[in-house]
């Protein structure tokens, strides 16, 4: 057996860079690691098998990442168990957690011998095509709070100088990745928003000193979050309210109906930013 572990990713911002080729096509925008993310334990099978808090699941982004590692190999299937206290769907990025860890548990299982910037790619080459996310993976093998803004290179980014600290969270339910991706209008819309913001944050990451760094970007998550139309459950419009409301500020989870925030809100749980990456246990 081997294990690895990738950690949860909350995105703030998002702008989508379509390519035809997968390893050309990602998201540009900003976001944070979180203490808590995927576990996954792979050993040999006669068969690909892939399960999720000890249920059986069907996981393209998963299995596609499997594939790809055994083919020309005399493997004939992985059992692949994830665990994770974080929901799936809602707007942690556990497709690319999962298909990060696996890929990383999975090199050492077979001695495949490839680099984890290989390993990164492959992971997130079957999340561009199994549509789960465009840029999880990226910040889930760097670690941390991190800006990308980089066009054509989906694991470049730029850590921020955000301190490890409390993160507070809800979730309320999930937004199905594929279907905004397939919505050209809705595709369109994020992506002047996420222009205007990402302006923002280029400015931003040249004062790293700032000490109000983390909250000015926690401004710009929140007006992205309207500009883009993705702002609409009334239950985050409603929690988001009530967090400024007391002072504190807070934001849309992207792409999940759920809510982030520094202040410890009503209903929320509690998890911390980190900045360990994608490693093996």
């Amino acid at each position: 057996m081997a294990r690895a572990f990738a950690p949860g990713n909350i995105s703030c911002v998002f702008k989508i860079i379509p390519h035809p080729d997968p390893a050309r096509m990602h998201s540009l925008g900003m976001g944070f690691t979180v203490s808590e993310g995927v576990e996954v334990t792979v050993s040999e099978s006669h068969e690909t098998k892939v399960s999720f808090n000890q249920q059986d699941i069907i996981f393209p982004t998963v299995r596609t990442v499997v594939n790809r590692l055994i083919q020309n190999t005399d493997v004939s299937g992985i059992k692949v168990s994830l665990t994770s206290p974080l929901p799936l769907g809602c707007g942690f990025g556990l497709s690319g957690a999962a298909a990060l860890a696996t890929a990383y548990a999975l090199n050492e299982l077979i001695e495949l011998d490839k680099d984890n910037e290989v390993l990164a790619m492959i992971a997130h080459i079957a999340e561009v095509e199994n549509r789960t996310g465009l840029g999880d993976v990226c910040s889930q093998y760097h670690g941390g709070c991190l800006v990308k803004l980089k066009k054509g290179a989906p694991l470049v980014a730029d850590k921020l100088s955000i301190p490890e600290q409390p993160i507070y969270y809800r979730y309320f339910g999930p937004i199905h990745t594929s279907e905004v991706l397939r919505n050209s209008e809705q595709t369109k819309r994020i992506n002047k928003a996420a222009d205007t913001a990402l302006t923002i944050l280029q400015k931003l990451t040249r004062t790293q000193s700032n000490p109000e760094l983390f909250t000015e970007c926690f401004s710009v998550a929140k007006q992205f979050s309207v500009d883009s139309g993705l702002l609409s459950d009334d239950r985050v419009i409603d929690t988001i309210a009530q967090i400024e409301a007391a002072g504190g500020v807070g934001s849309m989870i992207m792409l999940g109906n759920g809510v982030f925030s520094t202040y410890a809100f009503n209903g929320a749980t509690e998890t911390q930013l980190s900045k360990n990456p994608a490693q093996l246990t």
